[in-house]
Formats: structure tokens, C-alpha cells, sequence
């Protein structure tokens, strides 16, 4: 059989199947193997990655075909496979033309199956598995109804998404909204895991901790590409919700937003292969900083979402009636002047009650924004991380009094145009611009607590 019918007719199978057609790597890895050659390092030098990214590619790739054609697929046996499969499927087709066979196509299983519709009972354990490992305890959370109702539809509802960014500056209130959120659904699911990557785990040290969870029992392998497996099966068998917060610890300091640190590009594959592999369970990054993978694998009709977490709005007023301040007709303006961010007002809030009696208006006399030190630290991380092209930028906006173009900054500060659009487009990507269009044109601002920060740093 010619090499292009077969690779044509598992593409068919496939598409039939799922819904999707095989992707470059995966025709590449079947050409390489239907030829009998050893793929895996002549596919990473053509496409200059690892060799490991293109094995653990291969090993789902032989899944989605067992699961397609009814049996194990694997590269020693798969040419046989398909040829017999097309053997079988030309002798189908033919008593079909005499009435004989009937054909049904299927989609993904877990796609199709109702969210109402109970997951196959013996796979399912005998109670809900919560390990929330080091969450922090949430005492008071504010209002974020919508938000929880969106979250909780594009998990749940229908089109069940596989992954997503819950992103925001520091302080928004990203890890208190997921572990209410996880609080409010947990019993629609198998397992339930909250992780910090704050201390920047390796992902090999991730996927044991998260092994040790699903199998308590098994020896874990040693193999990342295995373990990577693994992690899918249990994806698939099991209906789980897993949050991975502060996943911006991986990425670079000094490096345009969302660049892996040396020795954590694997988190990248990853997190693609959570994306795109067919299961029935849900990944949620909490960052702030913007993955740089999300951008191109939040698509039309893909099981991927981005959720930027604003401003608390008017539900903020009820952090400034816990820390018991005075003078409510003025609580509007102190939210809008730090910009509704839980954090940031808890800060404040405790500066006006320690220094000002708690009352708000007097405070407000004084030339806003003041910053607490406790507030000035938590702006500092993230500045921290800035290329010397952010930080240029960031101190140019600080001094103008009204938002600008892209444009206006060549020829403004010393940097080539292509370094000042990436520079503006990854602040962005850090939350720590504000961002309006007038007339068809973008134009960009800081806020009043960025631009006071950055103006004092500047001193």
C-alpha cells in the first residue's frame, strides 16, 4: 500500500473519530515509523526540540489510535493495523452498498458525554479525593459571583474546557476565587489537587507529587515521558479539577513575559498535551503573568480559555467595613484609586485604621496614591522581573498625563521599535498596563498606584 493512502486513510479514521485531523508532528512521527526508521531524533533536529517532547507526542499519538481502531497500536505493529483496518473498511464499504453494514461515527467520548450523565462506575472511587496540599486558608472572600458562574459553565456546561489561565496582577484575588470555585464544584468530580509552584518545582517533581496522589499504592516510574502518560490515563479514567497557582514562578526574571526558565520548557509540552488531548478533567494555571502557549492554544472551538481577573468593584466595600473605617460616602473613591485589588485595600485599609482613626476622608486630604510599605513590596515582584525595555517604557508612562500610542514611544526612549512593541506588548501580557481604544487606536496608560510606584522607584 502506497505511504500516502495509509497516512491518508488513518487521517480519515482519526477525523472520524475525534473530530480532528492528525497535526504536522503526528503525520511526521507515523511517516517516520510507517518507514521503519527511528524517528524520534531526526523529528527533534528537523523541529528543533527535545527528543523526549517528540516520544511522549508518539506514545499519545499510538493511544488515539488504539482508540480508534479497537486495539493496542504501537510502533512496531501499526502499519499492520492500518492496513488490515483499510483492508476490513473496503470490504465494509462495499456490503454497505448492498444494505449489510452500518456505520456510526463517534466523537471523543469524554467531548460527548453529557456533563449530567453519570462516568463509568467501576473506573469512579468510592469517594471524592481532596488533597489541597499547601492552599492557604481563605477566611472572608468578597463577592465574585459572575465570575464563579463563568468559570464554573466553562468547566462543567457542555463544552467541557480542559485548560485554563485564570490570570490577573498580583493581589486580584486569583488563588481565593479558585479555591472557592473548587469549593463550590468538588463534588462534581474524582479528584480534587491545588498546587503552588511558588518554590519553582521541576515538572518531574510535579508529576510525582501528582502520581503519588492518583496511586498510592504503584511505584512510580522514573521515566518523565511515562510519568507524563500516566497522568494523561488518569485524566482520562477520572474526572479531575487540579489548579496550579503561582505558575509564573517558572518563567524568567529579565525576560519579555511568559519565557520558561532553563530546565522548565517540559511545562510547556505539557500543558499543550492538556490541551489537546482527548480526557474528561479540567486544569486550571493561576498566574500573573500570561503563558505564553495559552495565546495560541485559545482558539475557536478549542478546550481552552483565558479568564483575566479584575477590579472586586463595589463588593470591595465590604473589606473596608471589616477593618471598621469610617466616612462610607467616600469608600468609592478610595476602591476606584486602588483600582478595586482586594490586596492593595487590605494594605491601605490597615494603614488608614493605624494611623488615621479609620477615617477614609481624611485620609483622602492627602495627595493620592500613598503606598504602604507592605504594598510596595508586593508591586516590586513583578517589576522586578521587567527587561530594561519594560522598565523604559513603564518610567516613560509615568510621566505623562495622558495614555499614548505604541508610536509615540520610537524615538522617545533607546530602544529599536521592534524592542519597544515587544516591550508594550509583554507588559500587557503582565497586566501592568491600562489599555483603551479611542477612534480605532490602542493607546496605553498606568494607573495611579503603578504610576506613583514606578515615579518613586525612579528617585
Amino acid at each position: 500500500m502506497e505511504l500516502k493512502e495509509v497516512l491518508r486513510f488513518a487521517d480519515d479514521k482519526v477525523f472520524s473519530k475525534t473530530g480532528k485531523h492528525l497535526d504536522d508532528l503526528q503525520e511526521a512521527i507515523l511517516k517516520e515509523v510507517l518507514q521503519g526508521r527511528k524517528y524520534a531524533t531526526k523529528i527533534a533536529q528537523d523541529r528543533d526540540c527535545t527528543e523526549g517532547y517528540v516520544r511522549v507526542a508518539a506514545s499519545e499519538l499510538w493511544k488515539i489510535l488504539s482508540d480508534v481502531f479497537g486495539e493496542d497500536v504501537s510502533k512496531g505493529n501499526v502499519r499492520a493495523i492500518l492496513e488490515r483496518a483499510k483492508f476490513y473498511n473496503h470490504s465494509s464499504a462495499i456490503g454497505e452498498n448492498y444494505g449489510t453494514v452500518n456505520h456510526n461515527v463517534n466523537i471523543c467520548q469524554e467531548r460527548a458525554r453529557s456533563p449530567t450523565e453519570p462516568q463509568n462506575p467501576q473506573q469512579t472511587p468510592k469517594q471524592l479525593h481532596i488533597d489541597l496540599g499547601d492552599a492557604p486558608e481563605i477566611f472572608t472572600f468578597f463577592d465574585r459571583t459572575s465570575e464563579l458562574s463563568t468559570l464554573e459553565n466553562w468547566i462543567t456546561g457542555d463544552n467541557r474546557t480542559r485548560l485554563i489561565a485564570l490570570l490577573g496582577i498580583s493581589g486580584i484575588g486569583k488563588t481565593a476565587l479558585s479555591l472557592r470555585l473548587i469549593d463550590q464544584i468538588k463534588t462534581q468530580f474524582d479528584y480534587v489537587i491545588y498546587r503552588s509552584l511558588r518554590f519553582s518545582p521541576t515538572l518531574e517533581t510535579t508529576l510525582t507529587n501528582l502520581l503519588q496522589i492518583f496511586s498510592q499504592t504503584s511505584e512510580i516510574p522514573q521515566n518523565i515521558e511515562t510519568k507524563i502518560s500516566q497522568i494523561l490515563d488518569y485524566l482520562r479514567k477520572y474526572r479531575c479539577l487540579i489548579v496550579l497557582d503561582d505558575v509564573q514562578m517558572l518563567f524568567s526574571s529579565r525576560q519579555l513575559a511568559g519565557q520558561y526558565q532553563t530546565g522548565y520548557e517540559d511545562y510547556q509540552l505539557f500543558f499543550k498535551l492538556i490541551a489537546e488531548v482527548c480526557h474528561q478533567s479540567c486544569l486550571i494555571l493561576n498566574s500573573w503573568e500570561k503563558p505564553r502557549e495559552i495565546a495560541r492554544l485559545s482558539k475557536d472551538n478549542h478546550p481552552v480559555r483565558c479568564f483575566e481577573l479584575g477590579s472586586l468593584g463595589e463588593a470591595a466595600k465590604e473589606i473596608l467595613k471589616s477593618q471598621k473605617l469610617s466616612d462610607q460616602e467616600t469608600w468609592s473613591t478610595l476602591i476606584d484609586i486602588y483600582q478595586g485589588n482586594p490586596l492593595w485595600l487590605e494594605l491601605t485599609a490597615t494603614l488608614i485604621r493605624e494611623l488615621f482613626g479609620g477615617r477614609v476622608a481624611e485620609f483622602l486630604q492627602c495627595e493620592m496614591p500613598i503606598l504602604d510599605e507592605g504594598l510596595q513590596f508586593q508591586l516590586s515582584q513583578p517589576f522586578g522581573r521587567l527587561t530594561a525595555a519594560e522598565l523604559a517604557v513603564m518610567v516613560h508612562l509615568a510621566n505623562l498625563p495622558e495614555p499614548v500610542a505604541v508610536s509615540h514611544f520610537f524615538n522617545k526612549i533607546p530602544f529599536s521599535p521592534s524592542e519597544i512593541v515587544n516591550a508594550v506588548r509583554y507588559l500587557g501580557n503582565r497586566f501592568l498596563l491600562d489599555v483603551v481604544e479611542e477612534e480605532k487606536i490602542i493607546l496605553f496608560s498606568l494607573n495611579s498606584v503603578l504610576k506613583e510606584y514606578v515615579i518613586s522607584m525612579s528617585i
